[in-house]
């Protein structure tokens, strides 16, 4: 519950912060552009709330749905074009044909929407790389690699320490640090007893 709550408030709040940031900086100048930025805070804005009124549905009836809304790979999708481009350009790779359970594609998405606001926190003007692939039948690959400011580390809250619980009750492993070269890395490997499935269709 935790590790939701913090996950939904954390990135939400942060992005419609820095995205009303953007709008009232230039509505005078652009105000297509503002537009845009207003419609993603709306956006956002609306599947937080929605979040946050099944996380308190869950404090008052143990027999709601635990999953909450589905969140797919398409997601990944939403969630990368939330992102202002001026300050994080991010690239998204998807394995081809992959499918997921609803648990696994809940995993994922949350593992890149923290690692997207601790991109968007520390590494200030960067470009990012996000990678959700298979290493074998029953392995997943999720990595987030920015090319920011990555000389320390990200401590000190409670969402890198969030990912790992996620990723440990997968019987995965994780790690997250700075990269050899400059940036930041985020990287989870998770065990799926059931294989993860290709799309046939």
């Amino acid at each position: 519950m935790a590790r939701d709550v913090h996950d939904v408030v954390a990135h939400s709040m942060g992005l419609i912060s820095l995205r009303a940031g953007i709008a009232n900086h230039i509505a005078a100048t652009h105000p297509e552009e503002a537009s845009e930025a207003l419609s993603i805070i709306e956006e956002t804005g609306r599947k937080a709330l929605a979040d946050l009124r099944r996380l308190l549905g869950l404090l008052r009836d143990d027999s709601a749905d635990r999953d909450g809304p589905p969140y797919t790979l398409d997601s990944l999708h939403e969630l990368v074009a939330a992102i202002p481009a001026g300050d994080v350009r991010v690239e998204l790779d998807v394995e081809p044909g992959l499918a997921l359970g609803d648990e696994e594609a809940l995993v994922v998405y949350r593992l890149v929407q923290e690692s997207l606001t601790n991109v968007l926190k520390h590494a200030g003007p960067a470009r990012c790389r996000v990678a959700v692939g298979t290493r074998t039948e029953h392995e997943l690959v999720v990595e987030v690699v920015d090319d920011g400011r990555g000389g320390a580390p990200r401590e000190g809250g409670h969402g890198l320490a969030g990912l790992e619980e996620r990723v440990t009750l997968y019987g995965g492993t994780f790690s997250a640090g700075p990269e050899p070269g400059g940036g930041f890395a985020v990287r989870a490997r998770l065990l799926s007893p059931g294989g993860s499935g290709k799309d046939e269709r």
